[in-house]
């Protein structure tokens, strides 16, 4: 029997454990506490739609993202990161976490396994999420950061085949039985990461995620309405 101290919950973050794209709506909160009307950021965010109208691959909107936050203080955008956290819980509709992941990652914690969050986004958001959630690592994209400052480049974007190469590399690092291990995603995009676990679960209703769901250990979690 495999024990679940040598085992782990992968979780994507953007719409699969969170509502929301954190990315996008981080840059939408710092730019109005910076000042910034609000369009400023339906400027920026005309060019990253775009670029994907274009056809380009996620992996360049990702590092398009993050050129837009070239010159920015890594501990100012820490900082705010924590206050947008904040903020999401004054939100008076949803909520910001997917109660059904959320309950799911809970357990697995509560089993003794290890929480892992793998996203395409970055230490401002993502940070305050991880603490909340007692995860154990992040694996994100990682900005480059010279004398305090983000240059806009990235090491790699944490997207597609990247998330199963981290997930790999971690689990040999730390001795993690991945036959053993679960991951969570709502995106094609996650399916890398999703076929490196004994026990992918596909969350929502992406059509090729679905697809795979009839394989032996797959398995699906649909959402329900949003809790008032």
């Amino acid at each position: 029997m495999t024990s679940t101290a040598r085992t782990a919950a992968f979780s994507d973050v953007d719409e699969t454990l969170i509502r929301v794209k954190s990315m996008f709506r981080f840059l939408e909160f710092y730019l109005r506490e910076r000042g910034e009307p609000p369009a400023t950021y339906e400027r920026l965010m005309g060019e990253l739609r775009q670029a994907a109208h274009r056809g380009a691959p996620r992996s360049d909107i990702n590092r398009h993202y993050y050129r837009l936050l070239r010159g920015e203080s890594a501990r100012r955008l820490a900082t705010a990161g924590r206050r947008w956290f904040v903020a999401q819980w004054r939100e008076p509709a949803e909520g910001l976490y997917i109660p059904e992941v959320e309950e799911a990652l809970a357990a697995h914690r509560k089993a003794g396994r290890q929480l892992v969050l793998v996203s395409g986004s970055f230490f401002a958001p993502l940070d305050p999420i991880a603490a909340d959630m007692s995860a154990t690592a992040v694996l994100a994209t990682r900005p480059v950061i010279r004398r305090g400052d983000l240059t806009g480049e990235i090491l790699a974007p944490m997207i597609g085949e990247t998330k199963g190469r981290a997930v790999r590399l971690t689990a040999h690092v730390a001795g993690t039985d991945l036959q053993g291990s679960w991951a969570y995603g709502d995106h094609s995009s996650d399916l890398s990461m999703l076929q490196a676990v004994g026990h992918p679960v596909a969350v929502g209703d992406d059509p090729e995620l679905a697809a795979h769901t009839t394989a032996p250990g797959w398995a699906r979690l649909m959402p329900g309405p949003v809790r008032r």
